[in-house]
C-alpha cells in the first residue's frame, strides 16, 4: 500500500444529468456460496510462501524494477496459465525509460464486453518482502481465481489484475486504465481492490461508498460494490467498519468513472479504543508495526483476518460475476 494518499478527479457525467436509480445488490447465489465455503486463507497461504521465497532469493524484496518483482510476475502468470486462464503481461511506463509488466488474467466464456475486475499490487517496497503489503491481496485473488476456475459459466468475464509500481505512485494500475479505450472502460462493471488483508493489529475495513465527497465515496455504484463486500465480510462473523477511499490502486479506476471498493485491514495508523473493544488487539498501536519494513514477512500476517477477507472477496466476485448491469446509486 502506498504511503502517499493520492487524490483523483472524477469527470462529471454531464451538467444536470439525473443520477440513475440504485441497482439492487446481486443475490447470494450458488456460486458465491460455493466460493465462500471453499476459498480459504489457509489454502491461499501457499501463495504467500511462494512470494516469501521469491523475496528471500532476490535481495529480500519484490520491489518494482528489481529481480524479485520480475520473478513475482512470472510466478503469478504461471499459476494462472497452468490453471487455464487467459493470461497477459501488458507493459506500462514506470518512468525513467523503464517498461515493467502487470499481470492480467481473464476467465473464458463470459461476455468480453462486461468485465468484473479484482486487483492487488504485486510489488513490495525495497525495504522488505511485502507479505502483508500486498502479498495477502495477491494470494487472496489467486485463491479466488483458482476456486472460480477459468470457465465458470458466468454471464460476465471475471478478470484479476496484479499491478506493479503501486509503491511508486500507482504506475501499474494507472497504466492499465490509461491503455483502455473508451469502450473498454465502459465494459468494466466495477473494480474491487485488495490491499493488506492480514495486519496483526488490524481491523475489518471496507472502503468506498462513504465520505464527504466523490473523492472519498468513489463514482456512482461504489456504494453498491462496497455494500456487497461488507455484507460478505460480516457473514464471516465480524463487525465491519465502512471507511472512505484514500487513493490506492482504486484511484485510476475511479477517475475513469468505474465503480470501486476496497478491502483493507489497516496500515501505519493507530487502532482506536472503540476498535480494540470491537475487534481485540491493542488500542494506540498501529495496525501493522511492520508496514513498509523488513519484518513484513510470513510472520506478519494474522491468519484469521486473512481467511475472512479471502472468503469475503471470493464471494463478492462471484456475486457480481452474473450481474446484468454496472452497479449504480
Amino acid at each position: 500500500m502506498t504511503a502517499l494518499l493520492l487524490g483523483f478527479v472524477v469527470a462529471a457525467a454531464g451538467c444536470g444529468a439525473a443520477e440513475p436509480p440504485p441497482t439492487p445488490p446481486p443475490p447470494t447465489g450458488a456460486l458465491a456460496q460455493r466460493l465462500a465455503a471453499t476459498a480459504s486463507g489457509d489454502a491461499a497461504s501457499a501463495h504467500l510462501e511462494a512470494l516469501q521465497r521469491i523475496a528471500d532469493s532476490n535481495g529480500g524484496n519484490r520491489a518494482s524494477g528489481g529481480p524479485g518483482y520480475e520473478r513475482s510476475v512470472e510466478h503469478v502468470a504461471g499459476v494462472l496459465r497452468d490453471a487455464g486462464f487467459d493470461v497477459a503481461t501488458p507493459s506500462y511506463d514506470a518512468g525513467g525509460g523503464r517498461e515493467l509488466r502487470n499481470v492480467v488474467a481473464r476467465t473464458r466464456g463470459g461476455d468480453p464486453d462486461s468485465v468484473v475486475l479484482a486487483g492487488a499490487h504485486l510489488d513490495s517496497v525495497p525495504e522488505g518482502p511485502g507479505i502483508n503489503d500486498d502479498g495477502t491481496g495477491v494470494a487472496a485473488l489467486l485463491e479466488t481465481a483458482l476456486r472460480l476456475g477459468p470457465e465458470p459459466g458466468t454471464r460476465n468475464t471475471v478478470a484479476f489484475g496484479f499491478w506493479g509500481s503501486e509503491e511508486d505512485d500507482l504506475q501499474g494500475s494507472t497504466g492499465y486504465v490509461d491503455a483502455l479505450s473508451p469502450d473498454e472502460r465502459s465494459a468494466h462493471l466495477l473494480y474491487l481492490n485488495a490491499d493488506m488483508l492480514g495486519s496483526p493489529n488490524g481491523g475489518y475495513f471496507v472502503q468506498g461508498g462513504t465520505g464527504d465527497d466523490e473523492e472519498e465515496t468513489g463514482p456512482s455504484g461504489s456504494a453498491a460494490v462496497a455494500g456487497v463486500l461488507a455484507e460478505e465480510l460480516a457473514a464471516t462473523g465480524v463487525t465491519v467498519e465502512r471507511i472512505p477511499l484514500y487513493g490506492d490502486d482504486d484511484a485510476p479506476f475511479a477517475a475513469a468513472g468505474i465503480p470501486v471498493a476496497g478491502a483493507v485491514t489497516g496500515d501505519g495508523d493507530s487502532k482506536t479504543d472503540d476498535q480494540a473493544r470491537q475487534w481485540g488487539g491493542t488500542a494506540g498501536e498501529v495496525y501493522d508495526r511492520c508496514y513498509h519494513a523488513a519484518c513484513d514477512t510470513l510472520g506478519n500476517v494474522d491468519p484469521d483476518r486473512f481467511d475472512r477477507y479471502t472468503r469475503a472477496i471470493a464471494a463478492t466476485v462471484a456475486r457480481f460475476a452474473d450481474a446484468t448491469e454496472r452497479p449504480s446509486g
